[in-house]
């Protein structure tokens, strides 16, 4: 097996330099360098320029709304500061993969891919069941504006990071199977969303509980 990857390295440095693996990866951009110069790049950070402005959109309508003589602030759960060290080391884990598949490691990055997904899923969990609580509280969404804000931003947060579990899945697949080039950045893409949405989260939390 260490035979066919450094084969396969051999073979990707001896040819065209292009985007590395395929949706799951990919994080160079050949010889011109630049976004443009790798389609699945661009229409990653696309994507993701539609979904800041889909939050600015709520940030607008929340700091309008928080403005109001109804609003009553909601307690942050604590559930949520132990969703957040999962989801902050959930993207540790991810750039120690990274760094293990361009330190020539591929099989050194597996269980740290591994841990990434497995803290996502409990950030995810932890989520669902931080609603629940407040739920038991007879905290609901038309309880509060408030309360609105707090599950219609957190719950669209959460669609995004449970598309990016999927994308895990793709990715976890593959650095099992060693398709990654070893000294490439291939999971450059996936981690670029993944610490999209942990940094979207931090933004969340100031925003709901800090501001």
């Amino acid at each position: 097996m260490p035979g066919e990857i450094l084969e396969k390295a051999r073979a990707h440095a001896g040819g065209p330099r292009g985007p590395v693996g395929s949706w799951g990866g990919g994080g160079s951009a050949g010889p011109d360098g630049g976004i443009a110069a790798d389609p699945r790049r661009l229409g990653l950070w696309l994507f993701l320029g539609t979904v800041t402005m889909l939050f600015v959109g709520f940030t607008s309508a929340y700091l309008v709304r928080r403005a109001s003589a109804d609003w009553r602030p909601l307690a942050i759960p604590a559930l949520l500061w132990w969703n957040t060290a999962a989801i902050v080391a959930s993207s540790g884990a991810l750039e120690v993969a990274r760094r293990r598949l361009r330190g020539w490691a591929p099989v050194g990055a597996v269980p740290w891919v591994f841990a990434t997904g497995i803290l996502g899923v409990l950030f995810a969990v932890g989520q669902v069941l931080a609603w629940r609580a407040l739920a038991a509280r007879g905290f609901y969404l038309e309880t509060s504006p408030h309360n609105s804000f707090f599950y219609v931003l957190t719950g669209t947060h959460l669609v995004h990071l449970a598309g990016g579990l999927v994308w895990f899945g793709v990715v976890l697949s593959r650095v099992r199977r060693l398709a990654y080039v070893p000294g490439e950045d291939g999971l450059g893409l996936f981690a670029t969303y993944w610490h999209f949405l942990a940094g979207l989260w931090l933004y969340l939390l100031v925003l709901l509980f800090v501001v």
